[in-house]
C-alpha cells in the first residue's frame, strides 16, 4: 500500500478488505471523477465519488457513480427530509478534514449519515475516495456501507 490516509486506516482498524489505487490526479481536470476513472482504466460504473450535502440543515454524505450526478430531491427523500443542497467545499473540508478532490465517506472527523445510491451494490466492488487526492479504495460495496452504517436508496438522477 502507498501511503496511509485517515480513511485507509479507518478502513484497516474495521478489518475490511480492501486494495489501494493510487492515480496521478489532476487538479484542473472537469470531472474529478471521470478522470479517476480513466486514469485508473476502471469503467465510471464502478467508480463512486462522495458529496456532501445538507439535508434540511444537517449534513448527510452521499456517494453516487461518477458518471452521473445526484438528485436532490432523492437525497433529501432517502435522509428523510424536505430539502437538501450541497455544501460549500470550504465547509465540506472543515467537516470532513480531508480536501476537496479527496474527501472519502471513510474515516471523516465529523461522523455523518452516508447514503450510498443503490447502483452501488450491483457490482462486486466498487472504487471509492481514500481520503487522498489521488488516492482510490477498492471494495466490496455491501462492506462499504457496512463500516460506515450507511443507508442505501436510489439518489442519483439516472
Amino acid at each position: 500500500m502507498t501511503k496511509k490516509t485517515r480513511g485507509t486506516v479507518f478502513l484497516e482498524k474495521a478489518s475490511i478488505e480492501f486494495t489501494v489505487h493510487p492515480y496521478e490526479y489532476d487538479a484542473k481536470a472537469q470531472a474529478a471523477g471521470l478522470q479517476a476513472a480513466e486514469a485508473l482504466n476502471q469503467p465510471p460504473e464502478i467508480v463512486y465519488k462522495t458529496l456532501m450535502a445538507e439535508v434540511d440543515g444537517k449534513p448527510v454524505c452521499a456517494v453516487v457513480q461518477v458518471h452521473h450526478e445526484i438528485s436532490m430531491k432523492k437525497l433529501a427523500a432517502a435522509a428523510g427530509g424536505k430539502s437538501a443542497h450541497m455544501i460549500k467545499p470550504a465547509d465540506a473540508e472543515r467537516m470532513t478534514g480531508y480536501h476537496v478532490g479527496g474527501i472519502s465517506p471513510f474515516g471523516q472527523k465529523k461522523r455523518v449519515p452516508v447514503i450510498f445510491d443503490e447502483a452501488a451494490f450491483s457490482a462486486e466492488k466498487i472504487f471509492i475516495n481514500g481520503g487522498q487526492r489521488g488516492v482510490l479504495v477498492a471494495l466490496n460495496p455491501e462492506e462499504a456501507r457496512r463500516v460506515v452504517d450507511g443507508k442505501i436508496a436510489a439518489i442519483s438522477d439516472s
